[in-house]
């Protein structure tokens, strides 16, 4: 409820459990964007503390994650390359898999870092 009030999301998807109960996914059904925040979350500063988000690209809300659920985020490198505008710095694009209890995939997205380039290659 907490994250509703924030966003101001207050589709019964949500909060209302007499609703969910009468849908094919029967309970309710954590905000996306809330497993969005808590798992890019859970991988702040696994690569570079000191790196800045640039920005996320081909985010994908897979499955619903329920009241309950336990989430953990699987980080790959997918692609290191030089950013001409500014010198000694470079994108970083992670892969980024939130995964449930269950390990089923629940979301999906690329989040492309700015990071300082080291002097190895």
């Amino acid at each position: 409820m907490i994250h509703a009030e924030h966003t101001g999301d207050f589709y019964p998807h949500h909060p209302d459990a007499e609703w969910c109960r009468t849908q094919p996914f029967v309970q309710r059904i954590c905000h996306g964007t809330m497993i969005f925040s808590i798992g890019i979350g859970l991988t702040a500063g696994e690569i570079n503390p000191h790196a800045m988000s640039h920005g996320y690209d081909k985010l994908r809300f897979v499955k619903p994650v329920f009241i309950n659920d336990t989430i953990r985020t699987e980080v790959t490198i997918e692609e290191k390359r030089s950013d001409e505008a500014r010198t000694g710095y470079g994108f970083v694009v992670e892969a980024c898999k939130v995964l449930n209890q269950h390990d089923a995939v629940v979301l999906v997205c690329k989040h492309l870092l700015l990071a300082e380039r080291s002097n190895k290659s």
